[in-house]
């Protein structure tokens, strides 16, 4: 490492990250991406996302085309979708086809399509690292599933799917403790209202009125997409700005 980029790899660190990712984005994309994988790799997803993110897509690209294929899968799900589509466009074909391997069917839709879901839209801004269980899973499978989880990355409700990854419902998380533990997620699942990816997100208010704590997003065949918080909504009119560094 030359010595201006020697001076700031100690800084980078996950509290640095947590307090100021765009300023830890910028010091890694200053340096050679393999100095910049040996500080990502020991990190733990949420804070490789965090300075992935705002970073240029080319770079960003390269940072994770040497990481463990597996562990570049995860991390590219976490993305915002539109900087994960950006990211997968610029891998090379043969990387492309890897990663296909490793993420689900539903997820590979999303990347490829992204570009053509407008600014605003469902598909913009949603989620695609939600939790989903098949309709005939025990609700006692789900809960240890969720065991394994930090506090703060629980999420408000589970979909509910078919084999397909078809959209049956949702159940609430704070809810499963009343239900037995034998029970299967489709016998207490709710009806979930969903949205296309192209729709518009401020259209989505009426649901958020009903309590609903998610709105799924589905391609035409009622393949689960992604899924949308109050939080993502409100992230449409406050847009993230992004910088590039070559």
């Amino acid at each position: 490492m030359n010595g201006s980029n020697a001076n700031l790899t100690p800084w980078v660190t996950e509290k640095f990250i947590s307090a100021a990712p765009k300023a830890a984005a910028e010091a890694l994309a200053s340096l050679a991406t393999h100095e910049a994988v040996l500080l990502l790799k020991p990190l733990k997803a949420q804070y490789m996302v965090a300075c992935l993110e705002p970073m240029d897509c080319q770079k960003a690209a390269a940072i994770l085309r040497r990481l463990p294929s597996r562990q570049a899968a995860h991390v590219l799900s976490r993305l915002d979708l539109r900087q994960a589509a950006r990211i997968f466009a610029a891998f090379s074909v043969p990387q492309r086809e890897k990663m296909k391997t490793l993420l689900s069917a539903s997820l590979q839709q999303a990347l490829e399509k992204a570009s053509q879901w407008p600014q605003g839209s469902a598909g913009s801004v949603m989620k695609t690292d939600f939790l989903a269980f098949k309709t005939e899973a025990k609700l006692a499978e789900i809960i240890e599933k969720l065991k394994t989880l930090p506090r703060q990355k629980l999420p408000a409700a589970c979909l509910v799917v078919t084999r397909e990854g078809k959209l049956k419902g949702f159940i609430r998380t704070a809810e499963l403790s009343f239900y037995a533990p034998v029970s299967t997620a489709g016998s207490v699942m709710s009806q979930a209202q969903y949205t296309a990816p192209a729709a518009s997100v401020q259209r989505l208010q009426a649901i958020w009125e009903t309590g609903q704590p998610l709105v799924p997003v589905t391609d035409e065949a009622g393949v689960v997409l992604g899924v949308i918080t109050p939080e993502q909504a409100v992230s449409v009119a406050k847009p993230k700005k992004r910088f590039g560094w070559f």
